[in-house]
């Protein structure tokens, strides 16, 4: 593999530059869309800690240890932006998310939506969402071949729905809504990245108009009416006297929908395979789902006992480590600036992914097996780099929706694990398509026994 200088250091810099391989993007991204971590090991036996690789014709710093990534994620000297680099890969579909949002403006959207995700908000959440989780999780099909993706994906979006927008669709809404969520996504990492009709990127386009029309159908009614879900709190939520416009709350929908929704059921489907081939581990998870709230026929879980669900939340942190459901934080450098005593210029492209940081050899023992003993007190890997465990993301910009999300599958696995068993063939490995967010191909068919 050829060594190509991404931009010289200025002179008398005692920073070090940065190379890659200056292959076509092309072919650096179907490489990656194959196999991620063979590309980290790869890169990182080729050109060090921190290189650069092609990608939609432009130039990305990849930094492959804890270290990089926390100089990425803190961005100390405020020298990279995040609205540039998500702008491009996934700005005409999200813009104006709060992902998409640098410095005072997204401290000033961050504290109005944080009044959306206190405690007594999420308590509030999780007793909407008990009986609809409970219900859906009892109807789901038995037998073999159930493709456990399909059925989280038509589940966390009921959620999103009845939590998020406090409404009950017909199936054939909901699905439309859906579709147009995947269209969104899907886009994102399109090759082709024009108005071409027929093409990914036009279906993301139709997708963001549609997610438009009917957020700013229920407008109206939302403001009209103070309800718990998370949509109306949104138009009443203010902090000092600040409050969102229409048009604030209709893109922060579309942006949170969507991240809770596909996070949390690559989440789920994670925690599933690992623990189809690890029974073990089901029976573990499964015997403290069962002690929970014994005098309550239905399962229903306490806000304040979720903590006490200490192998599923193990379980739960490992999946994430294994699969983490976003595959990187993009920013662009708005300065000339460095990371790690590498130099990095004005206008490059940074991603660090989470990744190179969890499949570490030194920060993790045996880092490809599935192990959540390494999250317990007595060994803690994950406390061996503040950046060591980072799904969702670190910094101002770390995921606002993270105890909801963490809420939510608690939730679904628990009541799964009381009802269900599920197991996969011995020699069973799924195969993941990383070409947007990191999915079986497969949709993880299992056999499902009800208990």
């Amino acid at each position: 593999m050829r060594h190509k200088l991404l931009a010289p250091p200025p002179p008398g810099s005692s920073l070090e530059p940065i190379y890659g391989s200056g292959d076509p993007g092309l072919v650096e991204l179907l490489r990656t869309f194959h196999n991620p971590l063979a590309m980290i090991t790869k890169r990182r036996a080729q050109f060090g800690d921190i290189s650069y690789v092609n990608a939609f014709g432009l130039k990305f710093v990849t930094p492959l240890t804890a270290d990089g990534a926390e100089a990425v994620a803190m961005n100390r000297g405020q020298a990279l932006a995040n609205e540039p680099a998500w702008g491009f890969l996934i700005g005409p579909f999200f813009h104006r998310g709060i992902l998409l949002m640098d410095f005072e403006e997204h401290h000033h959207h961050r504290r109005i939506l944080q009044q959306a995700f206190t405690a007594p908000r999420l308590k509030d959440y999780l007793g909407a969402m008990q009986p609809l989780i409970r219900d859906r999780v009892a109807a789901l099909p038995t037998g073999d071949g159930v493709r456990l993706l399909v059925e989280f994906k038509k589940l966390t979006l009921d959620v999103a729905l009845e939590v998020f927008l406090g409404l009950r669709l017909p199936r054939a809404e909901a699905d439309r809504v859906n579709h147009a969520f995947i269209a969104c996504v899907d886009a994102g990492m399109s090759l082709v990245r024009k108005d071409i009709p027929g093409s990914k990127w036009a279906r993301g386009l139709a997708g963001r108009r549609a997610l438009e029309e009917f957020f700013r159908e229920h407008l109206p009614a939302k403001r009209a009416r103070r309800t718990p879900d998370l949509f109306s709190v949104l138009c009443h939520v203010e902090f000092e006297g600040q409050a969102f416009a229409d048009e604030d709350i209709v893109n922060h929908m579309i942006f949170m929908l969507m991240a809770a929704h596909d996070t949390t059921t690559i989440t789920l489907t994670t925690m599933a395979y690992y623990l189809a081939r690890h029974p073990e581990w089901q029976d573990q998870a499964r015997a403290q789902s069962l002690a929970m709230a014994p005098g309550l026929g239905d399962g229903a879980l306490d806000y304040d006992a979720l903590g006490e669900l200490t192998v599923l939340d193990a379980v739960m942190r490992e999946a994430l480590r294994l699969n983490s459901p976003v595959p990187g934080l993009a920013r662009r450098a708005v300065r000339d600036t460095e990371i790690c005593g590498s130099f990095v210029p004005k206008g490059a492209y940074v991603t660090a992914t989470p990744m190179a940081s969890h499949y570490d050899p030194s920060l993790w023992t045996s880092p490809e097996h599935f192990d959540p003993d390494r999250f317990s007190p007595e060994r803690a890997e994950d406390k061996r780099h503040r950046f060591a465990w980072m799904p969702f993301g670190g910094g101002v910009h770390k995921c606002i929706g993270m105890y909801f999300a963490q809420l939510e599958v608690k939730t679904v696995m628990h009541h799964l694990l009381r009802g269900y068993e599920w197991s996969v063939p011995a020699e069973y490995r799924w195969k993941l398509d990383n070409t947007t967010l990191p999915v079986p191909k497969d949709r993880l068919p299992v056999t499902l026994r009800a208990r």
